[in-house]
């Protein structure tokens, strides 16, 4: 005769470990350092302070007496 299994056990079992296999694709799909995430956000903030100071003025042109 074969070994007796607890077949609820080995289905808790599975998923225990299907969770953890996610689990660990998430953290190195998602997960970053604090030092990495404060890194990006300034790199971040420095690009758009040089986007910003390439922008044109517009100026609003001259109000002409004449029109009125």
């Amino acid at each position: 005769m074969g070994e007796v299994v607890n077949l609820r056990a080995r289905r808790k079992a599975k998923a225990r470990s299907d969770k953890e296999r996610q689990a660990e694709e998430n953290r190195i799909k998602f997960g970053r350092t604090l030092a990495e995430r404060d890194r990006a956000k300034k790199l971040s903030e420095i690009e758009k302070k040089r986007l910003d100071s390439h922008l044109l003025q517009e100026d609003t042109p001259p109000e002409d007496d004449a029109e009125k």
